[in-house]
């Protein structure tokens, strides 16, 4: 069966998110020496930002990448949707893994100049980001309160301008894309699509907004709420997993079918919430939440006072 299109984004879509909500990935290069390349790869993560969509990697002086760039240009970068805090746990303790973007492409050197460049449009994201983080409504503060790690991605970021560590900043030149669900699921992204897809303005606070929902123990009896008023579902516990424009995905412990013994257990079991607006920021996001909370919660009151006065 197919889904509604309007309901999710397309894989370029959420390839884009992905890239815009997190700030740092894997980096796989070529291990080689003076001879050439040696076929056995190097990896490690590095952090990045997108800009007119493509990476741009910040490798640390001393990383191995800085050597087998030069010899063999050919990588691969991967970058995973956001899973801080319970979330990440849960995944864990599922052996689920999130959706990640994998692309493969060549690592180029930035000129001395361009890095530079880079370097203060990368200073104008942080300020940019931190003061919309400033300005933010009491429903957004209400919202971000309960995350109790530093998971925006400003504050991550801002490492990248110390005096501490010497960086080589490269541009990731990306030939092909695939988006790789949770399940292990992979599907081909053409390019072009990739380009043209825009990133939610959401997505760079994505992480800093799951984690505030997940760590607050209200939010998560309301996500509860969410799966018996609107899936039919009774949830013992439940976690958000993932955002964006058009709604967010919720993680849920649901009962399983019934044993021969008679005897019930538990899965966790994914479920699509949709927004009747899409949210274009995240004032919107956190003002649709907080409305869908409030009426799941008129709605089961109200279910409750007239059965007891039944």
């Amino acid at each position: 069966m197919k889904r509604n299109k309007a309901t999710v984004l397309t894989f370029a879509e959420k390839c884009k998110n992905i890239l815009a909500s997190n700030w740092q990935g894997s980096l796989n290069t070529i291990k080689a020496d003076a001879k050439g390349s040696k076929g056995d790869i190097h990896t490690s993560k590095v952090k990045y930002i997108l800009r007119r969509g493509q990476p741009y990697l910040w490798v640390p002086e001393k990383d191995l990448h800085n050597v087998n760039a030069i010899i063999d240009e050919r990588g691969s970068f991967s970058v995973t949707s956001p899973f801080p805090g319970p979330l990440g746990v849960l995944l864990k303790s599922m052996k689920k893994f999130p959706a990640r973007v994998a692309l493969s492409g060549d690592v180029l050197p930035l000129k001395e100049d361009k890095a530079k460049s880079l370097a203060e449009k990368l200073q104008e994201v942080i300020l940019s980001e931190q003061k919309v983080i400033k300005e933010f409504t009491y429903t957004v503060s209400g919202v971000l309160s309960s995350s109790v790690t530093s998971t925006s991605r400003s504050d991550n970021l801002q490492d990248l301008l110390g005096d501490s560590e010497k960086y080589s900043v490269y541009r990731f030149k990306t030939r092909s894309c695939t988006f790789v669900d949770g399940h292990g699921g992979t599907f081909e992204v053409d390019i072009e699509d990739l380009e043209k897809s825009k990133a939610d303005l959401l997505a760079p606070f994505s992480a800093k907004l799951i984690d505030g929902i997940n760590q607050s123990e209200a939010r998560r009896r309301a996500l509860m709420l969410f799966c018996f008023v609107h899936k039919d579902a009774n949830a013992k516990d439940a976690y958000i997993s993932s955002i964006d424009r058009k709604g967010f995905d919720v993680l849920a412990k649901v009962t399983s079918p019934v044993l021969k013994d008679g005897i019930g257990s538990y899965q966790w079991k994914e479920f699509r919430f949709m927004f009747k607006e899409e949210a274009n920021d995240v004032e919107m996001f956190c003002h649709q939440l907080v409305k869908m909370e409030e009426e799941v919660i008129n709605k089961v009151s109200t279910s409750s006072g007239l059965k007891h006065m039944a």
